[in-house]
């Protein structure tokens, strides 16, 4: 069954409206027609609904609520990726795959070897567009929420915001002494809900005084093992890896 998010301004009482570019891919793509069901998730609460369509308007499409699901799609994780700027598509595939581990903010970050270099319009234009992909892939893995992209951030605000998380973990190929199993199970159990940031560095990897930035301000460096990744393997498998760990 698909699903789709609505705002919670767009259900009244027993009826819900969806509006903008689901209804035409209700209407053109999935031809749903009047009385077929539709999963739909409040964005702003996270509920989820059965709906039975009731009536299909060019610009909108009336649903009744049949029923409320209990989902148990969302992690008590709350995993943030510091995802250093990639080239050509790789941050697209990151946001997809990503999404679909169950990570639940994307944050590019400029590092200085970053190449890529987004401003004004052009920062703007791919964040609205990284925004979509994270919302098909939530709608694809039945998510409870769309996970946030952030406008484009630099190493001085992560390190202000390291205190804020129960971990934040910087994945460094230079590091040999510690792993990032080693930092996940000093925190597994220590709490119910968690609170994890992790920080990846683009293709030329993270300048060793970015590095020193982030270690003192209380991030854990960590090691992922004897290979050299790309980027994007990187977020993927750390979203896995902490999953797989901590997830109850």
């Amino acid at each position: 069954m698909r699903k789709f998010f609505v705002k919670t301004e767009n259900i009244k009482e027993d009826k819900i409206e969806i509006l903008g570019s689901d209804v035409n891919h209700i209407k053109n793509v999935l031809r749903l027609k009047m009385d077929d069901e539709i999963e739909i998730c409040n964005q702003d609460t996270h509920q989820n609904y059965i709906g039975k369509i009731l009536q299909i308007e060019n610009q909108v499409i009336q649903v009744g609520l049949v029923q409320e699901l209990e989902s148990m799609a969302e992690s008590n994780i709350e995993l943030h990726i510091f995802q250093g700027l990639p080239k050509a598509d790789k941050m697209e595939l990151i946001i997809q795959k990503g999404t679909e581990l169950g990570a639940s903010k994307f944050i590019p970050v400029a590092f200085q070897r970053s190449i890529v270099k987004l401003s004004g319009k052009d920062e703007t234009k791919k964040i609205e567009r990284w925004q979509k992909i994270a919302e098909v892939a939530a709608k694809q893995s039945h998510r409870d929420l769309v996970p946030e992209i952030e406008r484009i951030s630099h190493i001085k605000n992560i390190c202000n915001l390291v205190k804020e998380y129960d971990i934040m973990i910087l994945a460094y190929e230079n590091e040999t002494e510690n792993n990032i199993k080693n930092e996940l199970l000093q925190i597994k159990n220590t709490k119910e809900n968690l609170k994890i940031a992790v920080v990846i560095g683009p293709e030329g990897g993270i300048e060793e005084e970015e590095v020193i930035a982030l270690k003192s301000a209380g991030a854990k460096v960590v090691s992922l093992g004897k290979r050299i990744l790309r980027t994007e393997t990187v977020a993927l498998q750390v979203c896995s890896i902490i999953m797989y760990e901590l997830e109850n």
